[in-house]
């Protein structure tokens, strides 16, 4: 939608609402906006996604800030939010005051979309990178989180301790050798929150033992898969301890989001798929 993108591209340099470029054609542009317009239509014409231009994305209904050193979120993610909050409504206690637990937390965009919705409980997120722990904490200052939320450099899961009542992670799972065939727009994001190293799975071999020591016995995690990767993943993950609970696909009908809890002697690793329940 060029037209849709250059309003945008156009109403952020002026720092207008879209509406106003619209409703206000007659509005004067200086040489120095102009010479800024010009700039972000070359990057877009160069394949960069409108969202790293304008330095936003939206995710859950949200307005999230992202940089350099995050992820631009996509809508495939949102199916861990949909299913973590089923659970909980599935499993009420302790009033709402859940612990929400967020590994590789990047913008921020999984924890903070939870607890958007869940008024009661308190997040951690963490993730190895100073950057993008500085954006996630801003986007949880802009929409209000910030007394209900926590971050921590470290690396997944290893410094922490405690029990969690949901363990939301989209990991790095592409493999190395397929790097440099992502589309151009996919190629914008950090490299170090893409690659999963030779065969996609590195981070899911380290992370999942730290999750089944942090998960409450009545815990959940929420975890991003691959295309394909699911078997491979519920392999791993039984042998850290964890009994599969279901799969959830998007809307493209590709598996995306795996589900786990603690194994307390059942595991069900041939669980059905589920259909997601993405809102409209």
């Amino acid at each position: 939608d060029p037209r849709r993108e250059a309003r945008l591209m156009l109403a952020a340099v002026l720092g207008l609402g879209a509406g106003d470029v619209i409703a206000y054609p007659e509005r004067a542009v200086s040489a120095a906006q102009v010479a800024d317009v010009q700039a972000a239509t070359a990057r877009r014409a160069g394949g960069e996604p409108l969202s790293r231009i304008l330095g936003r994305r939206e995710f859950w209904s949200l307005s999230f800030a992202i940089g350099p050193d995050t992820l631009d979120p996509r809508p495939d993610s949102e199916s861990l939010i949909e299913a973590a909050l089923k659970h909980l409504r599935q499993c009420p206690g302790r009033a709402g005051a859940y612990r929400v637990l967020d590994l590789g937390t990047g913008s921020g965009c999984l924890l903070l979309a939870l607890l958007s919705e869940l008024p009661n409980a308190w997040g951690l997120g963490v993730d190895i990178n100073a950057g993008a722990l500085a954006v996630a904490r801003e986007n949880a200052r802009q929409l209000g989180l910030t007394a209900r939320t926590a971050f921590l450099q470290a690396d997944w899961g290893a410094a922490l301790g405690g029990r969690w009542d949901v363990i939301l992670c989209n990991p790095p799972y592409i493999c190395a050798g397929h790097m440099d065939g992502l589309p151009p727009a996919v190629r914008f994001d950090p490299r170090r929150a893409l690659d999963g190293g030779s065969d996609g799975l590195e981070s899911y071999a380290k992370l999942l033992p730290q999750a089944k020591d942090l998960l409450d016995p009545a815990g959940l995690l929420a975890l991003e898969v691959g295309i394909n990767q699911g078997n491979e993943v519920c392999s791993l993950a039984a042998q850290a301890g964890l009994a599969l609970q279901g799969r959830i696909e998007d809307l493209s009908g590709v598996e995306r989001c795996l589900l786990f809890k603690p194994d307390l002697g059942i595991t069900d690793q041939t669980a059905t798929p589920m259909a997601s329940d993405r809102r409209d």
